[in-house]
């Protein structure tokens, strides 16, 4: 029975406090107990788990979460009253669960990719309001579809989404795809920061007409970076009307309207003009005769995409008109020869960035002038210039300050040329995709780029699976890791996790290769990582976010083999 209280209630048979359990009096006449979930002969020591064994439900009420995380235990036999003078402390406040604690979440959730934190904020709200701070989506772009932009009343009528989780997020960019005149509209009534906080628009695949193009830029006062492609309803009028001098970037490609004509309003329009991507095949010299001086202060980066057009006339008042440019491609102008990269090599002295892929008329000529006169050069890219051989990668070599080269698909490329390559000890990127004529024993000699971190070997020729249990003795043994953050000590031997057995005669100069986002890994050192691509692979049609990183990263050979010189 309960004893009765100092008001004559009764009494709870047990009560919990500060981690301790008073029973009520036992038959067996030995008085009352108080069970602590400490060792009664430690005294004053921290309080453990409660044992297996526990009171029956009858007798003691389970204690309270806070009495779990009590603090430290009293001398065993103490009453539980004890003597006023003494008070025993009250439990500590309680923390929240881990699962919800914001600071933890703040931190933990850095760790996963975009997508998944698109799942993780439908968990909880608790996760939701920790995930929408717009520290989490900083440098991604919404991707929206026409057709995801309404939803179908029962009535049969139409209604435009709910807009407010991108907001909550602050994203400053969109990208919208099949979009009419209409559905801009509708975007800017229904996006609570389409006045000011939107940065920067994409419109790919869409139907905008002039007067749409017009509103948009009128309305939306924020945007200083326009991306228009494949929108080919809006005519070079257009940009005469809608373009404004806010406008700091401005890419342009796949519209059928666009000529010399657009690149007189960019010219005319916009003095601000920082960065400007063109792809157009009726750009002639003459549009580029538009860029004055004006620009000639502000543009540093120039990108002229299978401009077909452009000869090295327009490649002259290029180099005249912006002088200070930092970046520039040529990519897929056919017309521009070893001339035209002179001019650019002796005019254009502030070059980071130079881009000539696709130019088939390019020798190793024009990369004597690259080599001779753009020592800040950092970037080159080469894809597709045929008439390259190993004597043009001789002049490369005496480049001391470039970090990325990319060589795809240049077919005159052999192992002699990769020797002269060991000399560039800044490289930090070297593509090599599609190169036919390269073997194991030039590929090997890589090794010796200690600096080198990335290495596409797409479409490379590689030798036969076999080689491996055929000649064990000439070559080293083909090595398959399963996770790339996994690292190996000197003697081929795994530092963490469960791993398969390696064979004992692999060579301590040896190459492993991934498979899944491959790392190179050389005598226990880390050296560089392989992409192999099949195709340029974009956004599909169902994806949300799009980032700056290449989607869809796969080898297409399960195992390589190679042999250090």
């Amino acid at each position: 029975m309960s004893s009765p209280g100092i008001n004559g209630d009764p009494k709870p048979p047990c009560l919990p406090r500060n981690g301790l359990v008073k029973l009520p009096g036992q038959p067996n006449g030995l008085g009352t107990a108080s069970i602590t979930k400490g060792t009664p002969a430690a005294k004053n020591r921290p309080c453990h788990p409660p044992p297996l064994s526990l009171p029956p439900p009858s007798l003691a009420a389970p204690p309270p979460r806070a009495a779990l995380a009590g603090g430290l235990c009293p001398p065993a036999g103490l009453p539980l009253g004890g003597p006023a003078s003494a008070p025993v402390p009250g439990p500590p406040a309680e923390r929240p669960p881990l699962a919800t604690d914001e600071k933890i979440l703040n931190g933990l959730f850095w760790y996963f990719s975009a997508c998944e934190k698109c799942v993780l904020a439908q968990v909880c709200k608790a996760w939701r309001r920790v995930l929408y701070q717009p520290k989490f989506w900083a440098g991604l772009t919404p991707v929206l579809h026409a057709k995801e932009l309404y939803t179908v009343l029962p009535g049969g009528e139409k209604e435009f989404v709910s807009l407010q989780g991108f907001a909550a997020r602050g994203f400053e960019g969109f990208c919208l795809v099949g979009v009419s005149d209409l559905d801009i509209c509708e975007f800017i009534d229904n996006y609570a920061l389409s006045k000011k906080g939107v940065k920067a628009m994409s419109l790919k695949r869409s139907t905008i007409t002039d007067a749409g193009l017009e509103v948009m830029l009128e309305q939306m006062q924020g945007v200083v970076r326009l991306e228009l492609s494949g929108c080919n309803d809006f005519t070079e009028a257009g940009l005469w009307s809608s373009l404004s001098a806010r406008i700091t970037s401005l890419s342009v490609s796949d519209c059928i309207n666009v000529a010399d004509d657009a690149i007189a309003a960019i010219s005319q329009l916009l003095p601000n003009l920082a960065e400007l991507s063109l792809q157009a095949y009726h750009v002639t010299d003459t549009a580029l005769a538009y860029f004055t001086a004006r620009q000639g202060h502000s543009t540093h980066t120039l990108r002229l995409l299978s401009c077909w057009e452009i000869t090295n006339h327009g490649v002259v008042n290029v180099v005249h008109s912006l002088p200070n440019l930092t970046a520039l491609s040529l990519s897929g102008c056919s017309k521009v020869t070893d001339d035209g990269v002179e001019l650019v090599a002796e005019n254009l002295r502030k070059l980071r960035s130079l881009d000539l892929s696709w130019c088939p008329r390019i020798t190793d000529m024009a990369l004597e002038y690259v080599a001779c006169d753009l020592h800040r050069l950092e970037e080159l890219v080469l894809d597709r210039c045929v008439r390259i051989t190993d004597t043009g990668l001789s002049y490369l070599s005496t480049m001391s300050s470039l970090r990325s080269l990319y060589l795809r698909w240049c077919c005159q490329v052999q192992d002699f040329g990769l020797k002269h390559l060991l000399a560039m000890r800044s490289l930090r990127l070297l593509s090599l995709a599609g190169c036919p004529l390269l073997t194991t024993t030039g590929l090997s000699g890589l090794v010796q780029l200690q600096e080198l971190e990335e290495l596409e070997l797409t479409n490379c020729p590689g030798p036969p699976l076999s080689s491996s249990s055929t000649s064990r003795s000439t070559c080293p043994a083909v090595l398959h890791g399963e996770d790339v953050s996994r690292d190996y000590s000197p003697g081929w031997q795994r530092t963490d996790g469960p791993h398969h057995a390696l064979p004992p005669d692999a060579p301590a100069n040896a190459i492993s290769v991934c498979r899944d986002a491959a790392q190179v890994v050389v005598a226990g050192r880390s050296i560089f990582k392989i992409y192999a691509i099949e195709e340029e692979q974009f956004c599909g049609e169902a994806d949300l976010l799009q980032s700056e990183s290449v989607r869809g990263v796969q080898l297409i050979r399960d195992y390589f083999t190679f042999a250090s010189t």
